[in-house]
């Protein structure tokens, strides 16, 4: 494939999605492609900065960032017109965006007629109900966008069938392309001293379940297993969770040490859980299988995709009593969750990787790119 001049577009550099964003940006680079980015300049903090900052030699077009409001509002003509100025200073050949944001200030992005334009949700404006006012308005702006649109990425089968039944069929090109993990991330996890018995690593929002987990260690704590547990991240419902562990009694049981690298943050716990009450195909649960570390999750998104013949293992989202079971039989038969992790750690080896999911997202631009020379737009 000669080399694209690639233009990446997303609003906050944290979370699983940023981490997509770094993976693809530094493979692309590497393959030879002439890559940059745009991001939101008020959010990530310090870490996101130090991880830019080693990304960046390796970008040909570099990184720009610039304010982006996370509602919409009349402040989005500037990020619009910025990606339309590097577009045409980069003579981009993609404009990738992520995320609801990214994606709209990417298909927003006037002039440069020989861009496709690709789009990948990573949920986003997704999970909104059109049965409210505000996600009317969401899904019928995605629903202007994808005339806009040369190439759907998804991440997973669900996101693929989610916008179908919310949005409608797409008239452009539609890949589902996985989410992968790289090979270093297959290294085992040595325990911290201080382990507690349970770690939870995610954005600390209910939509992530942060509420049931803390109510399932309190009834497991009330039946006689004295658990403890580290929720690692951040979030807008911080606080909520720290008054909810105090009015449990769980103060004690539960640390809150903030946002961290993953792997640091799996030696701080014995048995991982991810109780989410929506995902679309999260790096969390790809990034403990390969780890080898011990998991309980739900049955939402495309983790089914994930655990593909052990689904059933799975469990049902929002709910405690389903949750503490799970739990506790992880606690009285660790061998069983043992063989399981096994399996499932071979399967994330075999079918999610960097590389697949790299090579996916080169096919869909090439093919998105042959369509467009086709109909005379290049």
């Amino acid at each position: 494939m000669a080399p694209l001049n690639i233009l990446h577009v997303f609003r906050t550099p944290v979370g699983g999605l940023f981490r997509h964003v770094m993976d693809l940006a530094r493979a692309q680079a590497e393959r030879g492609h002439r890559v940059g980015l745009i991001a939101d300049s008020t959010t990530g903090g310090e870490r996101a900065a130090a991880a830019l900052a080693e990304l960046e030699p390796l970008l040909v077009h570099g990184i720009t960032r610039i304010p982006m409001r996370r509602q919409v509002g009349p402040a989005d003509w500037r990020p619009i017109l910025h990606t339309m100025r590097r577009a045409a200073a980069a003579k981009a050949d993609v404009l990738h965006g992520h995320g609801a944001k990214g994606g709209a200030y990417a298909r927003l992005a006037l002039g440069n007629r020989r861009a496709i334009r690709v789009y990948t949700p990573h949920g986003g404006s997704l999970w909104f109900s059109g049965d409210t006012l505000k996600g009317k308005f969401y899904l019928a702006a995605e629903k202007l966008f994808m005339r806009r649109s040369d190439l759907l990425l998804y991440e997973s089968q669900f996101s693929a069938d989610a916008s179908r039944a919310n949005i409608g069929v797409p008239n452009c090109l539609v890949r589902v392309v996985h989410n992968g993990v790289s090979r270093a991330e297959f290294e085992p996890i040595v325990p911290a001293p201080d382990t507690t018995d349970i770690v939870f690593i995610g954005e600390l929002r209910q939509l992530k379940g942060v509420d049931q987990l803390i109510e399932a260690i309190a009834t497991l704590r009330r039946n006689g297993r004295p658990l403890t547990a580290t929720l690692v991240g951040a979030g807008p419902d911080r606080e909520a969770f720290v008054a909810q562990a105090a009015a449990a009694g769980l103060s004690d049981a539960i640390k809150f040490p903030g946002a961290m690298n993953a792997r640091q943050a799996f030696a701080l716990g014995r048995l991982m859980v991810v109780p989410s009450r929506a995902e679309s195909l999260p790096y969390i649960v790809l990034e403990t299988i390969a780890a080898g570390v011990p998991l309980i999750t739900t049955r939402v998104g495309g983790i089914p995709e994930i655990y593909g013949p052990l689904t059933d293992t799975l469990i049902a989202p929002d709910s405690v009593d389903a949750l503490v079971a799970a739990i506790a039989e992880a606690l009285d038969h660790p061998e069983r969750l043992a063989q399981r992790m096994k399996t499932l750690n071979e399967r994330v080896a075999k079918l999610f990787s960097v590389d697949a999911m790299v090579d996916g997202v080169l096919d869909g631009y090439r093919a998105a790119l042959g369509m467009a020379e086709a109909e005379g737009r290049r």
